[in-house]
């Protein structure tokens, strides 16, 4: 009987929290769940980086993100849900260490792969960067942003007949798009 009397208010406390974020009541919906939080409790320890991090409170929004993952390591809930804030307060070296532990976990994922790939890019590691394209593009060869960001690696690393097969590729799936006409005007 107890525990069931403790569930309507866990569940009352996360409806009341999700009409406050509904209603950009952020803070609210904060104190909503605050008033049942329970630190061994994975969910709401999401749910309070979430909430959070909508607040702008990306300090506390990694706190809370970084409790999830101790109570669920292999969950990769978390690890994206702190990239989040990790991202907003540019601290791109544990962005990039909640990437990598995320492909540790499933290397196959799209999402890390893609953006840790992205983060390659711009930081000139072309190499590293190619290798998760790649990866996208051989899970979804129709994936657009993958196919384009691995042909412009293929130019940065002399590899032109790959840059151009990708480029025109790219115009498949997108037509008259201006970053793969760029470099194929520019492998001419």
């Amino acid at each position: 009987m107890l525990w069931a009397q403790s569930q309507t208010v866990l569940q009352a406390a996360y409806v009341k929290s999700y009409e406050s974020e509904k209603a950009g009541a952020y803070t609210t919906a904060i104190n909503d769940m605050k008033a049942v939080y329970n630190a061994k409790d994975y969910t709401a320890n999401i749910r309070l980086g979430w909430l959070s991090y909508l607040a702008k409170q990306y300090t506390e929004s990694i706190r809370y993100y970084n409790i999830a993952i101790g109570l669920n390591p292999y969950a990769i809930e978390a690890r994206f849900g702190c990239v989040k804030p990790q991202s907003a307060i540019e601290s791109w070296e544990k962005v990039k260490i909640n990437y990598l532990k995320i492909l540790e976990i499933d290397p196959q994922n799209t999402v890390a792969n893609y953006w840790l790939g992205v983060m390659y890019y711009n930081a000139k590691e072309y190499t590293s960067a190619q290798k998760l394209f790649e990866k996208v593009v051989n899970l979804y060869p129709l994936d657009y942003d993958s196919t384009i960001m691995l042909a412009w690696c293929k130019v940065n690393i002399g590899k032109q007949t790959e840059a151009r097969y990708l480029f025109n590729q790219a115009l498949i799936l997108r037509p008259s798009d201006s970053s793969a006409l760029a470099g194929l005007k520019l492998l001419k």
